[in-house]
């Protein structure tokens, strides 16, 4: 076997991990990256991969791609999934960022932990081809758990890793990744399944509400899709906070014009009105506030102002139903 070093995609997850360890137990010198976006579930931003990588000693480089993931989200070529998941295009940019990283750190090839038939878009024969081929990697991507499934990759065809000590996994069942993460010690293993926002079908209809109504879509307004309820009256976004700790988060982040509700001497939540501040959208942004707050029923007196809650309005409080047909769906 010849000396070589690969770059593994590394998400911190089971099946990375697996990968990894599997490639190291082949003497093979590895560097681990991840790749961190706007839509990653997990609190640390990295889910634990930098974990992962101390564990087995290799150094790891974090990238969060940010912004420029956003185009990817918004126009993707070939697609969503079930919700706003753009798998294919997702893996393709993440293998070309990787592509970049691995050139300038001397790696021959590339490692995932992806699995035949495990993820329904982005995980089958045909798609795993076409990523290859857009992100300029075909025959350089090793995937150790499913690899005797696979066509046979230039990576074992140079003997850089022996294909007889690779898996033959496939499918959705993950019962013999946790048998081996048993063999080989590995505990603790975070985001065992999908750890994407984008899967989630609440925060799919969020994000594609932004798409619909704003052209310039910034981090900021990512990041709060992730705090609050979320409302629509014609050009206006309403967001009304759920509890003390995003009352503070609405408060720190709305821009400089929006205008911010709350109904005094009561337990009440933070609203946060986006787009034109005229008479009717001001009463919705009131009316909501007012039937979040404690005060049920009747009418209610709602503070509000830009920076300060100088101005007021009483409000009705709405129905249920007249809630409903705001929130955005």
């Amino acid at each position: 076997m010849k000396k070589t070093k690969a770059l593994a995609l590394l998400s911190g997850g089971l099946d990375s991990t697996l990968a990894l360890k599997l490639v190291l137990d082949q003497g093979v010198d590895v560097e681990a990256v991840n790749f961190v976006t706007p839509f990653c579930l997990c609190k640390k931003g990295e889910c634990g991969a930098s974990e992962v990588a101390k564990k087995f000693n290799i150094p790891i480089k974090i990238i969060n791609v940010g912004k420029e993931y956003l185009n990817v989200v918004r126009k993707p070529k070939y697609g969503y999934g079930k919700n706003m998941n753009p798998c294919v295009d997702c893996r393709i940019f993440m293998f070309k960022k990787a592509k970049k990283y691995a050139k300038r750190t001397g790696a021959s090839f590339i490692v995932t932990g992806e699995v035949l038939g495990e993820r329904p878009m982005s995980q089958h024969m045909g798609a795993m081809r076409i990523i290859e081929e857009e992100s300029g990697l075909k025959g350089k991507i090793l995937r150790p758990l499913s690899a005797k499934l696979l066509p046979e990759t230039v990576i074992e065809q140079e003997q850089l890793v022996n294909r007889e000590r690779l898996l033959d996994i496939k499918g959705r069942s993950r019962k013999r990744q946790i048998e081996l993460a048993r063999e080989f010690n590995i505990k603790n293993y975070p985001c065992p399944s999908g750890g994407c926002l984008l899967t989630y079908k609440e925060f799919a209809r969020k994000l594609r509400d932004l798409f619909d109504h704003k052209k310039k879509v910034s981090l900021k307004d990512v990041h709060l899709l992730k705090v609050g309820r979320h409302f629509r009256f014609e050009k206006n976004k309403i967001i009304v906070g759920r509890n003390e700790a995003e009352n503070k988060v609405l408060l720190n982040s709305k821009a400089e014009n929006d205008y911010y509700f709350e109904v005094p001497d009561c337990g009440s939540p933070i609203t946060v009105l986006q787009g034109p501040k005229t008479r009717k959208p001001i009463e919705k942004a009131a009316a909501l506030t007012a039937y979040y707050s404690d005060k049920k029923g009747g009418k209610v007196l709602v503070r509000f102002g830009k920076t300060n809650l100088n101005n007021s309005i009483v409000v009705p409080t709405p129905s249920r139903e007249e809630v409903e047909k705001l929130r955005i769906t």
